[in-house]
């Protein structure tokens, strides 16, 4: 084996047919390239997890660094040929991943092959630091109408240490691709690396009437009135509808969760929109509409509160009228095809 050599931080560079140069970051051991040891020019090696930070002249961005233990649970990889390499730390508590390709432009500098690092963090509940409700938080629920068993299919936890602090999982295909947070109070935030993607993606993947609404406890709300093809967008609403035309999608950044969807939305032949009663929720009917095709679109009008207002969203109507009112409600959505007025029945 050759001797430990310093990982740049910006990049990974080697010098082909030789081992990589010494240059000032972080040291590791790397492949001899001249033994044939290594069964298709691959060699592992343990090390401890510290992250590299992509961005020339920043510092290293650390990991677990092998907990208090400090274990060599980094496994580090590298082709002999300088075309990939990948590392994975296997602590249940981090998982930190990655992996780096030969640039498909292969840019040179003087004889080093240039590999711009692409890591691929596999987030998992233990990552996260998620740990099951709190009896404070079931409590919350409960004063929304909204079941314990509700919030254990659809996974809701809290952020360990912060006991208001309530988590709700973003899963395609039942893997975990995201974690949106918020407090009691509605503050709230993403996890880093949280994808674009509706919350309950899942539950409308073989659909063919969906339901989509505002926020992560209205889907919950509609499940309790029986609604399980159901789906929350991620974000919050826009002011107004936008005047412009609409954008091509790699430009659409606002509604990109509309388009990592596509797949599963092209599937539904009704979509009903139960967004918020307020300017900012019927603005993202609109929006939404206009991007699902209004052909197929059904908006929801929540009931009266008063002679002057309407109840806002699906869990105002949850708690004060009921499971019954909240699916009378969906049930009896008008359609926002230009041609038709005919309410729709998704029974």
């Amino acid at each position: 084996m050759s001797p430990p050599f310093h990982f740049p931080l910006s990049d990974i560079r080697t010098r082909r047919g030789r081992c990589p140069p010494v240059s000032r970051a972080i040291s590791v051991p790397v492949l001899d390239c001249s033994s044939d040891s290594s069964p298709m020019g691959l060699q592992v090696y343990p090390l401890p997890c510290v992250a590299l930070s992509a961005v020339p002249g920043r510092k290293a961005r650390h990991q677990c660094q092998g907990g208090q233990k400090v274990e060599r649970s980094l496994s580090f990889h590298i082709v002999r040929s300088g075309e990939f390499a990948m590392w994975r730390c296997f602590r249940t508590e981090c998982g930190w991943a990655g992996q780096a390709f030969a640039d498909s432009n292969k840019s040179y500098d003087g004889d080093y092959v240039i590999m711009k690092v692409s890591s691929a963090v596999q987030m998992t509940e233990e990552s996260l630091r998620l740990e099951p409700l709190s009896d404070k938080i079931i409590g919350y629920f409960a004063e929304r109408k909204i079941s314990e068993e509700t919030l254990q299919r659809n996974g809701v936890k809290q952020l360990s240490g912060k006991q208001s602090a309530i988590s709700f999982p973003y899963k395609r295909k039942g893997q975990l691709v995201g974690c949106k947070y918020r407090t009691v109070d509605k503050k709230f935030w993403q996890e880093k690396g949280t994808e674009k993607t509706l919350y309950g993606l899942d539950d409308i993947s073989e659909a063919d009437e969906i339901v989509i609404v505002e926020g992560e406890i209205d889907k919950l709300s509609l499940e309790e009135a029986g609604f399980i093809n159901c789906a929350s967008v991620p974000s919050g609403a826009p002011g107004k509808v936008s005047k412009k035309g609409l954008p091509s999608p790699d430009k659409d950044t606002a509604y990109q969760y509309l388009w990592n969807c596509k797949d599963y939305l092209d599937k539904a032949s009704r979509i009903i929109l139960a967004t918020d009663s307020d300017a900012p929720g019927q603005a993202l009917a609109e929006e939404l509409a206009k991007r699902l095709g209004k052909q197929r679109c059904w908006k929801v009008n929540w009931p009266k509160k008063d002679d002057l207002s309407s109840f806002n969203d699906a869990n105002e109507v949850l708690k004060h009228l009921g499971p019954s009112a909240l699916r009378k409600a969906i049930e009896h959505a008008e359609s926002m095809s230009p041609q038709s007025s005919e309410p729709s029945n998704i029974m």
